[in-house]
């Protein structure tokens, strides 16, 4: 197995969670993400987390499937769940629910995935949407015409941008510069490169 989908207990866009249930070789619920799975369709392939907040109906629905009790205080159900995909070999990783519902969660959880980024390929998915902390250079696709975002967390250098409307060669930017903001998708393949520095690319589907 390759590809894992991991459904948080954030806003969750059912139809999307189906597609990227079809696009997964394993389907991972962080704790009560378990209940936007089984609203979705969906049955996970297991769940883990502390399991605090694993209401006793959806216990008795997923009564055969792995629960996965990490009793841990000091680390979040998403850093549990990333956890235990690296352990198990695991490359690639969309992630579902990262956001909403508490702003603190959603800025944390998409930060978290700069302590991950460089062993697992990760791609926070939300309603028309994809976001992906970057560590390293980036090829990917997207729809021509698709507004992408590029958003430097620490100070970037090298920043060399092909396929985008707007693109770049060897730029600099400083941590919270809003240069990268809005700029367009031009090909079918477009590719993010930097020497050094961390920030998060944001994608319209």
């Amino acid at each position: 197995m390759s590809k894992a989908l991991l459904i948080c207990n954030g806003e969750n866009n059912l139809s999307l969670l189906k597609r990227l249930a079809r696009e997964a070789d394993f389907i991972l619920a962080a704790d009560a993400g378990a209940e936007a799975a089984l609203r979705a369709g969906l049955r996970p392939d297991a769940v883990i987390g502390d399991l605090d907040s694993l209401s006793p109906r959806t216990r008795l629905r997923l009564k055969d499937t792995p629960l996965i009790c990490v009793p841990r205080q000091d680390n979040t159900d998403l850093a549990k769940a990333l956890d235990w995909l690296l352990h198990r070999g695991f490359i690639a990783c969309d992630i579902a629910g990262c956001s909403g519902k508490r702003m603190d969660f959603t800025i944390g959880n998409l930060l978290a995935g700069f302590i991950y980024a460089k062993r697992i390929k990760l791609a926070f998915k939300g309603n028309g949407w994809t976001m992906y902390p970057l560590t390293a250079p980036l090829q990917f696709q997207a729809r021509k015409g698709a507004r992408a975002s590029l958003i430097p967390v620490t100070n970037c250098r090298g920043i060399t941008l092909t396929g985008f409307a707007f693109p770049l060669q060897n730029t600099s930017w400083k941590a919270g510069e809003t240069m990268g903001t809005s700029n367009i998708i031009s090909a079918q393949t477009s590719r993010v490169s930097f020497s050094s520095g961390k920030m998060l690319l944001y994608v319209e589907d």
